[in-house]
């Protein structure tokens, strides 16, 4: 008795496990059958079995189409039927797909992030005016923040203005500018007060949870 044993290891690779053994071995009888009209019943029988062993494609567009595709697959494309939808074949089962094409970007000052390179080529496409400066010294003041988050020492504004004007192309040009950039020891406080508050704010909290009675 313990010789006829047969273990999962020695039996047939199942290509849809979750229809189970006796669905392969359906679907592996169909294919010996020799008249073709027989063999059309007996996959209509397969189709509406395996519609019953997984319920919830019956909420899946094309719930028939899928049932077909996984006949067809799990016959390794070697029964010989006449189904109501195109017949899948090998090639464009096993046919992958082409990989992702994710942005390769390698900025010079990675310390700045992509968005601000982002932001500096959008400030290029505005017209000379209020709203542009406003928006160039806004980006400037970012970069030095930036900069300092990397490097905790002071920076010079005319590094910004070099910085910005290199990754704008040379279209935005501070260097002469007589405005300064907001002071450095301002900007790592406002980090710094951020920081604190995220920390401690939750001891400030009033506990509304009631005591509870025994």
């Amino acid at each position: 008795m313990i010789d006829n044993l047969e273990y999962n290891t020695e039996r047939e690779h199942l290509i849809i496990p979750e229809y189970g053994r006796h669905m392969q071995k359906m679907i592996n009888h169909a294919k010996t059958i020799e008249d073709k009209e027989e063999r059309n019943k007996i996959a209509k029988a397969i189709i509406a079995v395996m519609g019953n062993i997984q319920p919830h494609l019956r909420d899946v567009p094309d719930f028939q189409h899928k049932l077909w595709d996984q006949l067809f697959i799990m016959s390794n494309f070697e029964l010989d039927v006449d189904s109501p939808y195109e017949k899948p074949t090998k090639e464009l089962f096993e046919e992958r797909p082409e990989p992702l094409r994710y942005p390769q970007n390698h900025p010079k000052y990675r310390f700045y992030g992509n968005n601000i390179k982002t932001m500096i080529d959008v400030a290029n496409t505005w017209e000379d005016g209020d709203l542009k400066e406003a928006l160039v010294y806004t980006i400037a003041n970012h970069m030095k923040k930036c900069f300092l988050n990397w490097n905790k020492d002071t920076v010079e504004d005319n590094v910004i203005y070099d910085h910005l004007f290199e990754l704008s192309g040379g279209k935005i040009n501070l260097k002469n500018s007589d405005e300064d950039l907001t002071d450095s020891s301002s900007l790592m406080r406002s980090k710094s007060k951020f920081s604190n508050n995220k920390k401690g704010g939750g001891h400030h909290k009033k506990n509304n949870r009631q005591r509870k009675r025994y």
